[in-house]
């Protein structure tokens, strides 16, 4: 999936002009294969690995970019911070833990004429939307369940 997934941002890029740099490539590999939701830290680290030189500056251009051309989903935190998803680029729920930050995509069919019931009820035209249920993992119920 992540291969395909893959192919499918390069295209998009090389469609709307861009080049594809080997830093840019290794940032799209990331961004496509984690199911993790990562953030930019975590995308810069992982790069400089095989690209040393790299700066944080071309992790967050390559990232801007992706977001501009619908590649790439932003979940954006109160506290400033925020986390990417590119390996599923369209608006779908995450279960998000509040003690270990961990993110989750659950698959609820429940969820999926959601958007359709809205539109015929209010008149909207939606055009993208968010759902996001937050609470506390089973690892970390287990690490409260240890300590008290």
């Amino acid at each position: 999936m992540s291969e395909k997934r893959l192919e499918q941002m390069i295209g998009k890029l090389k469609n709307k002009g861009y080049r594809i740099t080997p830093q840019r490539l290794a940032v799209l590999n990331i961004l496509a294969e984690s199911t993790e939701h990562p953030d930019v830290e975590k995308i810069y680290i992982q790069v400089k690995k095989n690209f040393p030189t790299t700066s944080m500056a071309t992790v967050y251009k390559t990232i801007v970019v992706m977001k501009e051309i619908g590649e790439v989903i932003e979940i954006a935190f109160s506290d400033g911070s925020s986390r990417y998803d590119g390996n599923k680029p369209y608006p779908h729920p995450h279960l998000i833990c509040t003690k270990c930050k961990n993110i989750l995509d659950p698959d609820l069919d429940s969820l999926k004429n959601m958007t359709e019931e809205l539109v015929n009820e209010t008149g909207f035209m939606i055009q993208s939307h968010r759902l996001d249920f937050f609470g506390i993992c089973p690892e970390c119920q287990k690490k409260m369940n240890l300590e008290k």
